[in-house]
């Protein structure tokens, strides 16, 4: 996990790679492992009021996992340059928050900044995300508005495009058969092997204290939510296809349809989480 699965760009906006999909981001999106969240929630042990900065939010899976678990959530701020996004992330979480408030900001991660003083962030996630962001400007900002003690987490699990079940690799040359052979990363781009790993992007940080955690997992698919996930991707949503998109999505189905056993396709993946401090913090 820890080498970005995409490239970054300053000029990525998740607008244009993922705006019409966002009802099939919140549906198809796998959510956090619960270990993860119990990790995340952990790391607020003897803080009384956790104030949670998401970054990346998307359809809000972070904070919709960590309401229910960490009761004592004063704040949550949800960064996303996607107004539909945020749109969907805030009704996601409203039957949780109970007394946690709730601000959305609109914008690139490292352009954010509190709405008001006195809520310092102490835990700030980017889950799945990262890859997308300016990373060296968006530690700098964190460094600039969390609190002393702050925690940073840095998750993720990869993507279709590079799990090693036989399913997802036939799909592949399937996408390229459409796209090219190099892998697209939203309508303007394709994707760069990285030179750094977020690794690297933490050391040269003011969070230079780094533990990582592995979570070993198992999903079930079923050829349809593959479907469903790929609309969602940077690498094979639907506008990609210039009219195309109907006709892939029919032989994607029948690939899938073909390769699944029971009519379930199964995925062994990672869940990485990078907790990430000022030297010093509590470990």
């Amino acid at each position: 996990m820890t080498r970005p699965d995409q490239p970054a760009s300053a000029a990525a906006s998740d607008e244009t790679l993922f705006g019409p999909e966002a009802a099939d981001y919140a549906r198809y999106r796998p959510g956090l492992p619960d270990a993860a969240v119990r990790l995340l929630a952990a790391t607020q042990h003897g803080v009384p009021a956790p104030v949670l900065l998401d970054l990346g939010t998307g359809t809000g899976q972070v904070p919709r996992a960590l309401l229910p678990v960490l009761h004592r959530l004063a704040h949550v701020y949800m960064v996303d340059v996607n107004a539909s996004m945020l749109a969907a992330a805030r009704a996601a979480v409203e039957p949780d928050r109970g007394a946690c408030t709730v601000d959305v900001f609109t914008g690139a991660a490292h352009t954010f900044a509190p709405a008001a003083p006195g809520r310092a962030p102490t835990l700030i996630t980017c889950c799945r995300s990262f890859h997308w962001m300016a990373r060296p400007e968006v530690l700098s900002m964190a460094d600039r508005v969390a609190a002393p003690h702050t925690v940073m987490a840095i998750m993720g699990d990869g993507s279709l495009w590079t799990h090693q079940a036989d399913w997802a690799a036939a799909l592949r040359p399937l996408i390229q058969n459409y796209l090219g052979e190099d892998r697209r990363a939203g309508p303007h781009s394709t994707y760069a092997e990285p030179d750094r790993s977020y690794e690297d992007d933490l050391a040269d940080s003011a969070f230079s204290a780094v533990t990582e955690h592995s979570f070993p997992l198992s999903r079930v698919w079923t050829p349809e939510d593959v479907i469903g996930y790929l609309r969602t991707t940077s690498f094979a949503r639907p506008a990609l296809f210039a009219g195309h998109h109907p006709e892939f999505e029919a032989a994607a189905l029948r690939l899938l349809q073909d390769h699944a056993s029971g009519s379930v396709l199964k995925e062994d993946a990672v869940f990485t989480v990078l907790l990430a401090r000022r030297p010093g913090g509590d470990a």
